[in-house]
């Protein structure tokens, strides 16, 4: 049937991986695996180069090309949070701290990844959105990405050296931003001045996407930042809080304004972003289908109440591509990488088809970023992550939505629909998306908001400093490359080495979860509650997809902080209670012409006792959508009462029947 879940959510695989595989070239990440040590950790390099050599090379090329340092530190940031990533090239082909585009190597580079193709869970999330190609050579690539060719012009340095020699590549970037202010005419050495360099920095050919990038770079001057990289460098930049730059030049640069949206349409952007339209069709294609979305009127007719965050496991040019074919499925905005240019292709108060769950898609915003869960340098940049968590909160605000991990989820967070779903469900953006930059970004950092006896924590570990061993991101069993991660490991045991917890959906036979970067079975992220079931020493173990899972959280490096909130409990008198992947109504609730949606139980069982962090409480719906013609489409509302429950990485959802709801607190 048309309207069911298991023809939308996904929609045919073999029809979805031939558009995927039709669309065009995609740049990939060069992705380095890391020896492991006895213990499992990666071994140290040979050598490291002292722990300060990054900053003094940002000031060593300042120098040399007269740019102020503190705005090469700032645009450095905006492109790569300072790291280098092992000479790694980006999703749009860009190289070092500065992120110099060489896009022709890049692709010429990139290996041959298997990632979600050859998983053993059978996900599909990665093959529905890659396509292997080749770049012909005869293809004139734009000059945003072939900075790096200009780069070696300016500095007399070999390409080689700008891709993979950090100082080489801080001193391509200064002289790229010295050339561009000498065509603007001006000589000073005052940050205030460069705003027209730096926004012709980012490669934008439109005024508002340029400005945009500017005004990030300027609010990082202002701030100030400290880091220390993924290659163990500190880098400071000092805060400069009444640095007002000249914005005047940017009408020296002779950029485009931004066109409308050629339909008419009103593009659902906050005004500090650049946003494009880029719709997605909605039309008919032969034996009675259509796509790729449907008509809805939210929020008047369905309520919002999540933002679901992907990754685009392709490039920009490709990702567009794909969602304007009807055969394919679709989302609701794309942000890219390079400048965190945003591209909206369905009205928000649309359903996109994106999170392989009808009810979610139902009820949520997709919006897909571009880059690579499976690559640890998939560089998410700063732009992207800025640009995000603006359309973010302009949405939270629209929707009237809290800024919380119950609201704003990953894909990876999504449940199954019914028990044969699970191994399929998508597993982006994946370990390596920085929860928490993104969250402080947002103006909600999270934070300790109760006592030990608070009876929920909430997960935090370092980014930067917490690097748990990853396989599987260029073949099976391989280790991936070391790389700060978002998320903690779960055990049967408080020991490093006891098993890792297991998940049935993923292996009924109860055999535990790897450490497969695709593997969700055992993975706890940050911004996620759960409920405390006991604290032994240095470990900590929450209620888990019905089982105890213990984490490392030592005191002197904990990787979470202790909260407070709402709990479900199995209520009283019974002996466990099921979890279902989506809050449908109950059978009485459906008119006559509209199919009864069965009500599936996943295979968790929640035992008494334990418990179990709340985010929404939501009734039971369902939106009836089978055909093109907008007067079958209905809204099913039932009486049955569901609350959205951290039950495992993923969320999931119980009956207001079968719990009590009480306070965390002890």
């Amino acid at each position: 049937m048309r309207g069911s879940d298991e023809k939308r959510t996904p929609r045919s695989r073999a029809r979805r991986a031939a558009t995927a595989v039709a669309a065009a070239a995609l740049l990939l990440p060069l992705v380095s695996a890391a020896p492991s040590g006895p213990d499992g950790q990666p071994r140290a390099a040979a050598a490291q180069p002292a722990a300060d050599s990054l900053q003094q090379a940002f000031a060593d090329a300042a120098a040399r090309y007269g740019v102020p340092r503190d705005v090469l530190l700032a645009v450095a940031y905006m492109e790569s949070r300072w790291d280098g990533h092992g000479g790694a090239p980006s999703v749009s082909g860009g190289y070092g701290p500065m992120h110099l585009t060489d896009a022709r190597t890049a692709l010429a580079e990139r290996p041959h990844h298997s990632h979600g193709d050859e998983d053993p869970r059978g996900d599909d999330s990665r093959a529905r959105k890659r396509a292997h190609a080749r770049l012909p050579a005869t293809t004139e690539l734009p000059a945003r990405l072939r900075t790096l060719e200009r780069a070696a012009r300016l500095t007399g340095l070999p390409a080689e050296r700008l891709r993979r020699d950090p100082a080489s590549n801080i001193r391509g970037g200064a002289a790229l931003l010295a050339e561009e202010q000498r065509r603007l005419g001006l000589r000073s050495a005052d940050p205030a001045r460069w705003y027209g360099a730096v926004a012709r920095y980012s490669g934008a050919d439109d005024a508002r996407t340029a400005a945009g990038f500017a005004d990030d770079v300027y609010d990082v001057l202002r701030q100030g930042r400290s880091r220390t990289t993924g290659a163990g460098q500190a880098v400071t930049l000092p805060a400069a809080p009444g640095l007002t730059p000249d914005r005047a030049q940017l009408g020296r640069l002779g950029l485009r304004s931004a066109a409308a949206p050629a339909d008419g349409s009103r593009l659902e952007c906050p005004r500090t972003v650049s946003c494009v339209s880029v719709p997605a069709p909605y039309e008919k294609f032969g034996d009675g289908d259509y796509g790729n979305h449907d008509k809805a009127d939210r929020p008047r007719d369905q309520r919002v109440d999540a933002i679901v965050v992907h990754d685009t496991e392709g490039s920009w040019e490709t990702t567009l591509k794909l969602i304007k074919d009807p055969t394919y499925v679709s989302w609701h905005y794309t942000i890219r990488s390079a400048d965190g240019l945003i591209a909206q292709h369905v009205p928000t108060k649309d359903v996109a088809w994106h999170a392989g769950n009808w009810y979610v898609n139902a009820h949520s915003v997709g919006i897909e970023h571009e880059g690579f869960l499976a690559a640890p340098d998939a560089w998410y940049t700063e732009a992207m992550y800025r640009a995000s968590a603006r359309l973010v909160r302009y949405l939270a605000r629209k929707y009237d939505l809290p800024l919380d991990r119950q609201h704003i989820i990953g894909h990876d967070n999504v449940p199954g629909t019914t028990p044969d779903t699970i191994k399929g469900m998508h597993t982006d953006p994946g370990p390596y998306w920085d929860w928490a930059h993104y969250f402080r970004l947002l103006g909600k950092p999270f934070v300790r908001t109760a006592g030990p006896g608070g009876g929920l924590v909430t997960i935090r570990p370092d980014y930067d400093r917490h690097r748990p061993v990853y396989t599987d991101c260029e073949k099976p069993g391989q280790p991936c490359a070391p790389h700060g991660s978002a998320a903690v490991r779960l055990h049967t045991a408080p020991s490093a080495s006891a098993p890792l917890v297991s998940d049935i959906g993923l292996r009924p036979d109860g055999s535990p979860s790897t450490t497969g970067v695709n593997d969700t079975g055992a993975r706890a992220t940050t911004g996620q509650r759960y409920a405390v079931a006991e604290r032994r020493g240095e470990w900590t173990a929450v209620w888990y997809l019905g089982q105890k899972a213990w984490f490392h959280n030592p005191p002197k490096q904990p990787t979470a902080v202790d909260a407070k909130g709402l709990v479900i409990t199995p209520k009283a008198g019974r002996a466990d209670i099921p979890v279902y992947g989506r809050a449908y109504p109950e059978a009485a609730a459906y008119p006559a012409g509209v199919p009864v949606q069965a009500v599936t139980p996943l295979p968790y069982k929640l035992l008494s006792g334990q418990r179990y962090a709340v985010g929404n409480r939501v009734r039971g719906e369902y939106f009836y959508a089978p055909t093109y013609d907008l007067s079958q489409h209905t809204v099913v509302r039932g009486q049955d009462v569901y609350y959205e429950i951290q039950v495992g990485h993923r969320v999931g959802y119980v009956r207001a029947a079968d719990v009590d709801v009480r306070s965390s607190q002890r």
